[in-house]
This record gives structure tokens, sequence and C-alpha cells, in this order.
């Protein structure tokens, strides 16, 4: 075969890691200051070799050792100074704060958000829509607290439940924070940001009345589903009209208590009972948006599917069923990492004008990680070479 059409002078990792502006790491190193006390392997060598490891689906710290080793000339393109050993990585990974791990992805967001979104459902509601949900990751160690009963093996099974925010004209977490898996889901609700200008939708699991309230008081709209077994009054039927060929079966204003010690407050909210013909089921939805059509509401509410599709993705793509490390640090920086190679692959599937199945992306990536093919070009047409080498073989053949 002749010389390849799709030849780059970087290999594929080295393409990979140039989304990252090196000035990113360097600001975020000196913020954190990650380095101090450092001899040899930085942050950034750190970073590479997470990343590496979450491309090629390494499972264990002695493969990415001595997986690395065979990058001998080729690291000139990403700038790997140091190719850690089995100790060092593990050491780094134990001491280093995460926080610089963090940073650094939250940093790409900023600079890939805007050309990630599609801003379609902006653009119906005038405000920003984001979906939260948690995600259990279970280890086979007494890490983070345990969950469930002790098995007859004696391994205790542990858990760390990854809480993760999603714009919903994104397609990648905007905030991540981790707890213990026994830990109720609604804690998360502290950590969000209230303002006028965006939706929260979850599910039925982050209940709780209070929230609600100050998610009201905060003018911060909120969708989810109702409790079985919630107690409320209804107030106020709302004449729903022509709008149940839309699926809208009741339309009500309720009142809840909302109990703070021994004060009872009283909070108005609406509930919407919606009919779904394509799954033949009835939901029913609480929400504090009283000027929003009610299969708007509904609308709202199944763009929450997206944040399902979003862990199944990771799940299924990245080493988070193998963790390098033993304790709470370890796990949370190569979580992040996991993150950061999805965003950057998020990146290059959208400039992509030809369609491409993520896992497909991502196993491409992980075979031909260090072969010099020029990747954006060899994914818009893969069969040119082998068609163009066709070609002359045919030729050659009539000639003879």
């Amino acid at each position: 075969m002749s010389k390849s059409n799709y030849f780059s002078s970087k290999s594929v990792f080295g393409q990979l890691i140039s989304l990252i502006d090196d000035t990113i790491i360097r600001k975020e190193v000196k913020k954190c200051d990650s380095d101090r006390y450092t001899k040899r392997f930085t942050t950034k060598d750190h970073l590479i070799s997470m990343l590496f490891c979450s491309f090629s689906k390494c499972t264990s710290l002695r493969e990415i050792s001595v997986a690395m080793l065979g990058l001998s000339g080729k690291t000139s393109s990403f700038q790997l100074n140091h190719i850690p050993k089995r100790s060092t990585l593990s050491d780094a990974n134990k001491k280093r704060d995460v926080l610089v791990f963090e940073n650094i992805y939250h940093q790409l967001l900023k600079q890939y958000g805007g050309f990630l979104s599609d801003s379609r459902i902006k653009d119906v509601i005038n405000k920003q829509v984001k979906i939260f949900d948690s995600s259990t990751i279970s280890l086979f160690k007494d890490i983070m607290g345990c969950v469930g009963r002790n098995p007859k093996s004696g391994k205790r099974k542990g858990g760390i439940k990854v809480h993760t925010v999603v714009n919903a004209d994104e397609i990648v977490p905007s905030l991540v924070w981790f707890s213990e898996a026994k830990t109720h889901d609604h804690n998360f609700l502290e950590k969000l940001k209230c303002d006028e200008n965006t939706i929260y939708v979850f599910d039925k699991g982050y209940n709780d009345y209070r929230a609600f309230e100050h998610f009201t008081t905060q003018k911060t709209g909120f969708v989810t589903r109702i409790k079985d077994n919630a107690l409320y009054i209804s107030i106020e039927k709302i004449d729903i009209g022509e709008r149940i060929h839309n699926g809208t079966l009741e339309d009500e204003i309720i009142e809840i208590d909302v109990k703070k010690g021994k004060e009872i407050s009283k909070l108005r909210l609406r509930k919407v009972r919606f009919y779904d013909r394509v799954n033949k089921r009835e939901f029913e939805f609480l929400t504090n948006l009283f000027e929003l059509r009610a299969d708007l509401i509904a609308a709202l509410y199944k763009t929450r599917w997206q944040i399902e599709l979003l862990f199944k993705q990771l799940k299924q793509n990245f080493p988070l069923k193998y963790f390098l490390g033993d304790n709470e640090n370890a796990i949370k920086i190569q979580i992040y990492c996991v993150l950061i190679v999805n965003l950057l692959l998020a990146v290059v599937k959208k400039k992509l004008k030809r369609s491409w199945a993520f896992s497909n992306l991502v196993s491409f990536c992980k075979i031909h990680l260090f072969n010099y093919i020029n990747l954006m070009r060899f994914l818009e047409n893969p069969e040119k070479d082998w068609i163009i080498d066709k070609a002359k073989q045919e030729q050659l053949s009539f000639q003879w």
C-alpha cells in the first residue's frame, strides 16, 4: 500500500491531548500548588498518565506503567516528561489534591461548552434547563462506607455515589459531587445554585419539601414527579380544555405542608397528571412553574432521560469497574479523568460531519491510540485509503 493519505506528525493520543490548552494546566497547577514538593512526576505527567488509562481502558496501575514504557519516542507530541512506576502513580493518586483535576475539567467545559451546546430548549422557554441525578458505582472494598448486607465471601460491598448536573442543551456534566452510597440523595440539593433563569429537573428520589420552598423563594423553577404517598390539599382545578389532546389529564394547584422543626408553613405548587401515549403510562408531575403549559411540563421532565444515557455511556465505555486505588482521592481523580476524556471525545464527535456512534469512536481511539493517523480526516472518510489502494491494484492487474 502507498503512503497513507491520513498520515499525521502526531499520534491519535497526541491529537486528543492537544485539545487541552497547556495554559489551562499551568494556571490550575499554580492555583492549586499541586506541584509543590514534586521532583519529577508533575501534575501534567500525572494527568496524561490517567488520561492514557481512560483512553486505553487499563485496569491496574501496573498495566498503565508497563504499557507506557513502550511510548519511547512517541511522547514529544504531548510532552510527557516522566513515565511513572506503579508505586509513583499510586502515591500521586493518593496524595495529589483532586481539586486540580476538577478545575481542569471545568475550564475545559468552559472552553468547549458553547461549542457542545444545543440551544433549542433554551430558545423555547428562555431559561436554562438543568438535569441532575445520581449513579452508584459499586466497590468491593470498604471504601466510603458500605452498602447492603455482608456477603458470605466476607467482602463488604462499598460504593461511591456520583451526583451529576447536566445542562439540557449539553451532553457533558457541569457539576459533579461525590458521597457515600448510603447518603440520601436530597443532601445534594444544598449544592445547587438558584437563580430565576434556571429550571431544575430531577426524579422523585430527591423530593424534599424544604428544598422546594427554597427553590420557590429564590424564583428557581423545578420539575419532578410526585411521590405516591404525598400528602397535599387540592386548592384549585385548572381547566384543561382542549389540552387533553396533548396528553394532559389533570392540572391543579395544590398545597403542601413544609415542616421546619416545630414550625409548619404552607407551600403552593402545581400538580400535572399526564398520559404518555408512547409508553402507555400515566405520570404525575410536581412543579412551581405556573405559567408554562402542562404538556411543556411533561416535555421538560422527558429531557431527564439524557442524564441516564450519560451514565450509561460513561459506565460502558470507560474503566469505572476497576479502580486504581483504595482511597477516596484516587477514585475521584480517576472519575474526573474519565470525565475529561468523555468531554474530549464529545468535542471530536461534534466536529465531525459524518455520524459516528460514541462507543465506536471510543473503540477506534483505543485501537489506534499511538498510530500516526490524522484523526479528523480519517473519521470523516475512513474508506478513502482502502478505495484508492484497491483501484491501483485493479489498474495494475489490468495492465498485466
